[in-house]
């Protein structure tokens, strides 16, 4: 994710290197059932692929998925301007992330993503910043989430996208983020929601990286047919990589670049041109489906 470090935006001020609590495409579907407490729970598989110019370092996405109450997901994404200043992005994120999984049992979060998020980015010492997304399932069946920024959630129902969060942004391709900088945005800023999960349903969370490159549609069209849930991540993962990379595709990311005033130049568009391709990235995607516990 390339973007702008934080500087001093005009809006109300109020997401040995450490990698993720978790390794990619672990799947938890064993130890998530022994929560004897939960109504309902989450049987998760995640995969992750760096950028192409990223992969000996492992990108700078960090993720963590838990097994505590009915399950607990969240991804944070590194902001890849900090190089420029020769810090590291990926410590940010992943240390956000190992705060984050590290704090899920003190009484005063509570099921509540807001406050995890308080808590985990108080305790990050790393200079950078990164967006960010938690959700957590409630033993009611309530999912909390919390996000920072442009990394996002889905929830597909019996085939169909019924439930989406928005990006926060300063502007295009500057989202909101959380900082070792000030003012930046805080915990206050996040976006909170919750919603009521039904046995079936699927939860598909991702760093901007998947939904910048592949539609709603399309991961929908790979979940209709979910037997897996590593296997379903793996495809949504490898699909985003295969948009990332195809300049001819009329990617999400370039739809809304045109949408927001960028495109090809004048005498282009007058030859049929127009803005197309896809973003390469670090692409993080959970997926979670719910189960009886």
């Amino acid at each position: 994710m390339m973007y702008p470090i934080p500087r001093l935006f005009s809006v109300r001020p109020s997401l040995r290197v450490l990698y993720p609590p978790f390794p990619p495409s672990r799947r938890l579907s064993t130890s998530l059932h022994r929560q004897p407490r939960s109504e309902l729970c989450l049987v998760v598989g995640t995969h992750q692929i760096p950028h192409p110019s990223k992969v000996n370092t492992g990108g700078e996405d960090a993720f963590f998925v838990s097994t505590y109450n009915g399950g607990v997901i969240a991804v944070a994404d590194g902001v890849s301007g900090w190089a420029e200043r020769g810090v590291n992005p990926a410590l940010f994120s992943r240390e956000l992330m190992a705060n984050a999984s590290n704090l899920l049992m003190y009484e005063e979060v509570n099921s509540d993503p807001q406050i995890l998020l308080m808590k985990a980015h108080a305790a990050t010492s790393s200079i950078g910043s990164a967006t960010v997304i938690v959700g957590m399932l409630e033993n009611n069946g309530v999912l909390n989430v919390a996000s920072v920024g442009d990394c996002g959630l889905r929830l597909i129902r019996r085939g169909r996208l019924i439930f989406y969060t928005r990006q926060q942004e300063h502007y295009f391709n500057c989202p909101y983020q959380l900082s070792s900088e000030q003012p930046t945005q805080t915990h206050h800023d996040a976006m909170v929601c919750s919603v009521n999960l039904q046995v079936g349903d699927t939860i598909v969370m991702g760093s901007d990286g998947l939904f910048d490159n592949v539609y709603d549609h399309e991961i929908a069209n790979i979940i209709s047919d979910l037997t897996d849930v590593t296997k379903a991540a793996k495809d949504i993962a490898n699909l985003a990589q295969v948009h990332s990379t195809d300049v001819n595709f009329d990617s999400p990311y370039s739809s809304e670049a045109r949408n927001r005033g960028y495109d090809v130049p004048l005498w282009r568009k007058v030859l049929g041109h127009k803005l197309t391709g896809g973003k390469p990235d670090d692409i993080t995607v959970i997926v979670g489906h719910v189960q009886n516990s």
